[in-house]
């Protein structure tokens, strides 16, 4: 766990020294790498960029040194980049703090602590992935259901959807076809999800048998 520069503000910087962060930095983001590709959606992109970043942020730090002149510019630069990209996913921003907190260690001397935090870290992001730990139910869904103008949608489906669902709600009302038809876009919560088919064919005798789709929460994804 000890320092392999030495005292780093003070002292210099072999070849031998740089050679072993950057290395070790990287495959410490490599680790961390196949830890987040375990379960998770991902782009060739981003994974490229979480076995990198941690050999970048090791050279910055290396450079910054005690120079608070460097360490400003630096930090400009950063920012420049930040709010030139997209924003990503929770996990997704949590690896990328992980992979500079990696070249953070790996960048002041600390390659042993950084190794010993990479494989913590990727065991419990391995951990989390793996497991069922904070995810949704699988019983919640997104009903829409196409009705006539005619149809009183208030208290239409309300007897059908408290026989199938422990709870629903109105999300939003949308018309389509210049008025014709309405669209209710419903919340729900399944009370048994092996009854899906017979709440909505009970749905289709109430609605005129038009469109009917239920599904997942669909959740927007950005590439980080």
């Amino acid at each position: 766990m000890t320092n392999i520069f030495g005292t780093i503000f003070t002292g210099s910087l072999t070849l031998g020294q740089f050679m072993l962060a950057i290395v070790s930095s990287m495959i410490m983001g490599l680790i961390l790498a196949i830890a987040f590709m375990r379960k998770n959606t991902y782009t060739k992109s981003f994974i490229s960029a979480l076995v990198l970043i941690p050999a970048v942020e090791t050279v910055v730090i290396m450079l910054v040194n005690d120079n608070i002149g460097v360490g400003l510019s630096v930090a400009g630069s950063f920012a420049l980049i930040r709010f030139r990209s997209v924003k990503g996913n929770a996990k997704e921003l949590v690896a990328v703090f992980i992979a500079m907190t990696i070249g953070i260690i790996c960048g002041t001397g600390y390659v042993a602590l950084a190794g010993v935090f990479t494989i913590l870290l990727s065991i419990v992001l391995l951990a989390l992935n793996l497991s069922n730990f904070g995810q949704e139910s699988d019983k919640n869904r997104y009903l829409k259901i196409t009705i006539p103008e005619s149809l009183n949608y208030d208290e239409a489906f309300n007897e059908v959807l408290g026989k199938y669902t422990s709870s629903y709600e109105i999300d939003s009302i949308k018309t389509l076809t210049l008025g014709s038809l309405f669209r209710i876009d419903y919340q729900i919560r399944m009370k048994d999800i092996r009854q899906m088919k017979q709440m909505i064919d009970e749905l289709r005798t109430r609605n005129g048998n038009l469109e009917i789709m239920c599904g997942r929460p669909a959740t927007n994804r950005e590439e980080l």
